[in-house]
């Protein structure tokens, strides 16, 4: 299977997928979460892969959507006049859900939505460089992939609501600290730690470790994350629709700091 914006390996039972816009902070691209999208589930029908690492090639895991689409009001950035199928970003769940054990391997920024597809991972280590952040705000939409939901499951109320209510940027200490992520590792260590934890993993019987998968989601799924998706989707298209959106996009695009409360923003 060829790619464009991926690269993969597999070393013995573990499959490693390594998000590969470097010169973007691997921002994720419809072409690249295509191809995310299918090889993770090739790898499920593979009974020569146990578990699967997501990482960034680079000094960056993924550092969200990228913006440069959303300038030209796409929401998404477009290819270079590349055929693409239509991708949808919340498919995501669904193929982590069921697919095989899944670690995040968090190697730098984890921003927007390169922090919520690690939230949906089934594990998650950092780097000593990663950075964190749930960043919305701080572009005018609002959480999404179900973030506003997990997330206070993860490192509780009070801590979610501080880091969707500011957009802070969490280094990866504090992300341990509030349970963020399940351990930091030295930098240069962090590909060794991820793959002998796959390893570990993909040792055990694959259909137990699909049937723990299924119990786990199928219970946080009883509080209802099918609504949550739904108020999740209506707050963030509204929120594209404001001054404030267009106010951050055209900042990106300028590189400055975006004003949102200039007149007729708030």
């Amino acid at each position: 299977m060829s790619h464009q914006m991926i690269l993969t390996e597999q070393r013995g039972r573990v499959a490693i997928v390594t998000l590969n816009r470097p010169e973007v902070l691997n921002a994720m691209h419809p072409v690249m979460l295509g191809e995310l999208y299918d090889q993770v589930q090739a790898w499920n029908q593979d009974k020569s892969v146990g578990a699967v690492i997501v990482t960034g090639a680079g000094k960056g895991f993924c550092s969200g959507a990228d913006m440069g689409g959303w300038s030209r009001g796409s929401g998404v950035a477009q290819g270079n006049g590349q055929a693409q199928r239509a991708v949808d970003y919340e498919e995501w769940l669904t193929i982590a859900q069921n697919a095989k054990p899944i670690i995040a391997a968090i190697n730098g920024a984890a921003v927007g939505w390169g922090l919520t597809m690690a939230l949906v991972c089934d594990i998650r280590i950092a780097s000593s460089a990663a950075k964190l952040s749930a960043r919305f705000v701080r572009v005018a939409v609002t959480p999404e992939l179900r973030s506003s939901a997990l997330l206070p499951r993860i490192v509780g109320l009070g801590n979610a609501m501080e880091m969707m209510l500011t957009g802070r940027i969490i280094p990866a200490e504090e992300a341990a600290r509030l349970n963020l992520v399940n351990r930091v590792v030295p930098h240069e260590r962090l590909m060794d730690e991820a793959v002998a934890l796959a390893e570990e993993i993909a040792f055990n019987p694959t259909e137990n470790l699909h049937a723990v998968k299924r119990l786990v989601w199928a219970h946080i799924n009883e509080s209802g994350l099918d609504k949550v998706k739904e108020r999740e989707n209506a707050e963030f298209r509204a929120a594209m629709q404001r001054p404030a959106f267009k106010e951050s996009v055209q900042s990106f695009m300028e590189k400055r700091q975006p004003n949102f409360h200039k007149e007729g923003m708030d």
